[in-house]
């Protein structure tokens, strides 16, 4: 089993807090795992990201949650990562040497892709979970798409989330929804608890 087949099972939604201060983001990923989204994403592109991404991975490790890190672009923000205690890098992008520096220090690697090349460029090179991204611009016409060709490959929908528009995504075979801002706005709470509980009946 792949290290992501586990890190999602039965977790429909991941929850990305990016450019927020240590506080926030504490109080956000405490509030995402209390409506039962076990997933946090912290993006690391400055230094004090990556404080905030230790300070999140510690208030995980207490909550038995897994804490991943972000718009990891580059050899060193793979080792920051691993050494703040992530356990899972994320990227934009389709970067191969990424993915080898990954996997050197045991991180499962989640890769950006928006083209078909992208796909099989990634599961040739052992990946079967990619990050769909800019998702609302790719629409969840895309994923149906993508199905045909690359029945083995299972898509995180990432870019433009909200309780909106989840489900439809979903519904086109996103095996799971990437949010951000949506947990911060008080209607959007319920919804995605709604959501969640889709996900979650769907997979039973």
């Amino acid at each position: 089993m792949a290290p992501f087949d586990g890190l999602f099972a039965g977790a429909p939604v991941m929850a990305i807090f990016r450019n927020l201060p240590t506080a926030q983001s504490l109080a956000l990923a405490n509030q995402a795992w209390d409506l039962g989204i076990h997933l946090v994403e912290v993006p690391i592109q400055t230094p004090d990201a990556v404080k905030t991404l230790e300070a999140v991975v510690a208030a995980g490790r207490e909550r038995g949650k897994a804490v991943g890190a972000g718009t990891v672009l580059d050899r060193e923000q793979v080792a920051q990562a691993h050494a703040a205690g992530a356990a899972f890098t994320v990227a934009p992008g389709l970067d191969l040497d990424i993915v080898t520096a990954a996997r050197e220090r045991g991180l499962p690697h989640l890769p950006g892709v928006a083209t078909p090349t992208e796909v099989q460029v990634a599961m040739r090179a052992g990946l079967t979970w990619l990050k769909a991204f800019p998702a609302v611009a790719l629409g969840p016409a895309w994923f149906r798409a993508m199905h045909g060709p690359f029945p083995a490959a299972q898509f995180v929908a990432t870019g433009g989330m909200d309780a909106t528009n989840a489900g439809s995504f979903l519904e086109a075979g996103a095996r799971v929804v990437a949010v951000g801002s949506a947990l911060s706005d008080p209607d959007q709470i319920p919804l995605l608890a709604a959501v969640l509980r889709r996900g979650s009946d769907s997979r039973a």
